[in-house]
């Protein structure tokens, strides 16, 4: 990173807003909401130089008492590629800090699930729940995990609920998001004028969405500069 002999944490991120929180000193933040080009921007990142790698954004809940802006900093990974532990220190360093904030009373720890397809339906989150006892599930923490690991890097995750266990996600709620993790407007009301039933769920996931986006970027102000990893693991960088 110019201006800084140290290399920067590398931020995963599935959607282009999460990115835009992640952002700052020594950070260097990738999204994309399709598997491939997520991994394509995570190995080019990675190849400039990491000193760790965070996934950090928004989950969907499977714990049933897990609300809207729930914190979760994940002690593992449980997904598609088996489960895969997160770096001790590190973990502990964000839990410690966040619970020394004012977010300490929405911070939970435990695991994340990972999948490859979204979990939409309150009966698949449940699902889910039953066999895996995680307490939310995203899309790209497998892919974050398993790349750090190849390259011997300590690896992190703080992720926020945005969709709970108990809600299912109406159709026109992913109809706007494109392959790259931006969302496109159109799409949306299109589905909005076919189905218009789903305007009070989409209300609804509105709210949801305004409490989670207010944790993250407190967990991000709180996490400062480079999430902490440099005195969390003592590591530089490569």
């Amino acid at each position: 990173m110019a201006g800084s002999s140290v290399a920067p944490v590398v931020v995963v991120t599935g959607m282009a807003f999460e990115a835009r929180i992640a952002r700052g000193a020594d950070v260097e933040a990738v999204f994309a909401a399709r598997a491939d080009l997520l991994e394509r921007a995570l190995a080019e990142a990675l190849a400039r130089g990491a000193s760790g790698v965070i996934s950090f954004g928004t989950a969907g809940g499977l714990g049933g008492d897990l609300e809207p802006g729930t914190v979760i900093v994940a002690d593992a990974v449980d997904g598609p590629f088996g489960r895969m532990s997160t770096d001790a220190a590190w973990t502990a360093q964000i839990a410690a800090s966040l619970a020394a904030s004012s977010l300490a009373p929405r911070v939970r720890r435990g695991t994340l699930a990972a999948v490859t397809a979204p979990l939409v339906t309150v009966a698949q989150k449940a699902a889910l729940y039953r066999t895996s006892g995680a307490l939310a599930v995203d899309m790209e923490s497998h892919t974050a995990a398993a790349m750090a690991n190849a390259r011997g890097l300590p690896f992190a995750v703080c992720r926020v609920i945005v969709d709970p266990a108990w809600r299912s996600l109406p159709p026109a709620a992913t109809a706007g998001l494109r392959d790259d993790g931006t969302t496109a407007l159109m799409p949306i009301l299109m589905e909005l004028a076919k189905a218009p039933r789903q305007l009070s769920a989409m209300i609804r996931l509105a709210a949801d969405a305004r409490a989670a986006r207010a944790s993250l970027v407190d967990a991000r102000r709180v996490l400062g500069r480079a999430f902490g990893v440099g005195a969390a693991t003592g590591v530089s960088g490569s």
